[in-house]
């Protein structure tokens, strides 16, 4: 079994997770930008961050066999702070690089007007730079959040196929689907979704432009509910094509608009002195 995990925040994850998700069959993940669980100071922050998502990070997965990309923005959650705008000022420099695959997470946290303008702006950016869109959706009020993002998707020039509108659940998919969007689903064991319910989303809704990620995170999250949800879908009698499209064909799909998709990922051989990160040297 293939497995390619579209929204998992591995920065906050440990090396025994990527052994973990490795054996489990992930071979490829994408890591939105998000917010750092308190607010930043300064644009600066978010420079270093972008350049640890660009370089190190994918360093890291690859010593496990996995191939990273990220998506990059100014975040839902920090979009309201003035000391934090500039950074949409300096996107556009680091929308150009090869490992950039979406302009993400965008969106909206308590939909105020200033998360109206970076959301707006930023898709204009993703259109701008031939990328696709994740947009995240909020975990209050949910259902008026999803129909204020969909307004603001027709308001731009980006279309509809290059959005991946996530976090959906039973009281968002319909109206998510008929937008002409993807569709992404965070597993969570306590909540979002879990496997059940995933699993009758994707007999009542079909397996079409569905992802089905882990978010996984520094709270209380788990980076093999990709697996787990694999694993329901097989025991409720989906087919095993069924599983690799929701799994991997998806998201290779998905992303693969970018034209920067590389799933082909080379260990590194050069290790410091038998240690599992390199150090110093050229």
């Amino acid at each position: 079994m293939r497995i390619f995990d579209p929204h998992i925040h591995m920065t906050s994850r440990t090396t025994d997770d990527y052994q973990a998700m490795y054996a489990a069959g992930v071979r490829a993940v994408v890591e939105p930008s998000f917010w750092l669980g308190q607010p930043r100071t300064s644009p600066a922050s978010f420079f270093d961050y972008f350049d640890a998502l660009l370089g190190w990070e994918p360093f890291r997965a690859a010593q496990y066999g996995i191939a990273h990309h990220c998506t990059l923005a100014l975040n839902p959650k920090e979009a309201g702070d003035p000391r934090c705008l500039p950074v949409l000022d300096e996107l556009p420099r680091y929308l150009l690089k090869d490992g950039v695959v979406a302009v993400g997470e965008i969106g909206y946290d308590s939909m105020t007007p200033a998360e109206d303008n970076a959301l707006a702006t930023q898709l204009r950016l993703a259109a701008e730079h031939g990328l696709p869109a994740m947009v995240h959706t909020p975990h209050r009020d949910k259902l008026t959040g999803l129909r204020r993002t969909i307004d603001v998707v027709r308001e731009s020039s980006l279309d509809p196929g290059l959005v991946l509108l996530d976090h959906l659940n039973e009281t968002t998919v319909k109206e998510a689907k008929e937008s002409g969007s993807w569709l992404g689903f965070s597993i969570y064991p306590d909540t979002k979704m879990d496997e059940d319910r995933m699993v009758a989303v994707l007999k009542e809704y079909g397996t079409e432009q569905v992802l089905v990620n882990s978010a996984a995170d520094w709270g209380r999250s788990d980076p093999l509910k990709t697996r787990r949800t694999a694993d329901a879908m097989l025991k409720a009698g989906f087919t095993e094509d069924d599983v690799d499209l929701v799994l991997w064909r998806n998201p290779v799909a998905f992303y693969g608009q970018s034209g920067r998709l590389v799933l082909d990922v080379a260990r590194p051989e050069t290790l410091h002195e038998g240690n599992s990160i390199l150090r110093g040297g050229e």
